[in-house]
């Protein structure tokens, strides 16, 4: 039998992660030792397996629970559903390698690929990456609305021959540029803060990966970024905008990763009862302070800014949800 320290670590899982597991009733260890501690048996690896398969295919733990108390929860159908999606997964992979293989022998014989087949290549890729599940993939337009698609490939042209020309990000005509995108990423993320959020979170690793073009990425956030500017400086006075913006070029990065910490951690906590659920909400406090300030008139200004002006909500991945349940973590007991 192996202790909850042992099974989270060959399960490449928290410690913290299997108590709640149990505290929820979804994995109990069959014995506890003299000590007390947990001790898990061949069935509960199995269940474990069967849990981590199905969080894979982006089931919630409550629909887990459910599903596997349901006769379609049998050990044996959850291996069949993971084969399928493994052979899904194999063809995707199969047509990835083919579109790699047109790029490399047009690139080693000296060729230079245009946009539109770096943009294949990018979009074969994204059917094989690890940040959705094919369940997941199926409720993203911007995946497979190809009318969302073609507009996103438009502005993609758009803002490369704006990069080229030398236009401003803060111009009128970026300005203009970076609403039509904020409204084509709704469309795309079909107003699902979840998935704006978790896309965004893909796009920053994919830049520093090497596979989206930092020079795009960067000019696209610096004209979003003067659209919102454009809203702020309505309710924020200019020694605040100015330390915005200095905030946003020195840590704005962090604000992705920090999103999606907390994306993931609500489902695993969905009442923010947990330490990590309420470290999380401390740490998203410094960091807001650390970019508006901690006078208390701002801060009121920012947040009626947040709730009258539309724009500045559009594209974070940051929801009314969210908010909520940092606040409860923030105000629970220590």
């Amino acid at each position: 039998m192996l202790k909850v320290g042992e099974l989270a670590a060959l399960a490449g899982l928290t410690v913290r992660t299997l108590h709640h597991y149990d505290s929820i009733g979804l994995l109990q260890p069959s014995a506890r030792s003299d000590a007390g501690y947990r001790l898990y048996d061949r069935d509960d690896v199995a269940r474990l397996h069967q849990i981590q398969a199905l969080r894979s295919f982006g089931m919630s733990l409550a629909d887990i629970g459910l599903y596997l108390d349901s006769p379609a929860g049998s050990p044996l159908a959850v291996v069949e559903r993971q084969l399928a999606a493994l052979d899904r997964q194999i063809r995707e992979a199969a047509r990835v390698r083919e579109q790699l293989q047109r790029l490399h022998d047009e690139l080693a014989a000296g060729g230079q690929p245009d946009l539109s087949t770096w943009l294949d290549s990018l979009e074969q890729m994204s059917m094989y990456e690890k940040y959705f599940t094919q369940d997941e993939l199926a409720r993203i337009p911007m995946y497979h609305d190809e009318t969302i698609k073609a507009q996103f490939k438009a502005l993609v042209d758009e803002a490369m021959d704006m990069i080229r020309t030398r236009v401003a990000p803060d111009s009128d005509t970026a300005k203009a540029f970076a609403r039509r995108w904020l409204d084509t990423f709704g469309r795309g993320t079909g107003g699902d803060a979840e998935f704006a959020a978790r896309i965004n979170l893909m796009v920053q690793r994919e830049k520093e990966a090497g596979a989206v073009s930092p020079e795009l990425m960067d000019y696209v956030m610096a004209a979003i970024g003067a659209v919102k500017n454009e809203a702020w400086a309505k309710y924020l006075p200019p020694e605040v905008l100015a330390r915005m913006r200095h905030h946003w070029t020195s840590r704005g990065h962090e604000w992705t990763v920090l999103i999606g910490q907390v994306r993931e951690q609500m489902r695993l906590d969905p009442d923010a009862a947990q330490p990590a659920s309420q470290a999380l909400g401390r740490q998203w406090m410094a960091l807001f302070h650390d970019m508006v300030g901690t006078d208390p008139q701002v801060v009121a200004a920012f947040r009626r800014a947040t709730e009258e002006e539309p724009v500045l909500r559009k594209g974070s991945g940051i929801s009314e949800e969210a908010l909520a349940w940092l606040r409860k973590g923030l105000s629970a007991p220590q």
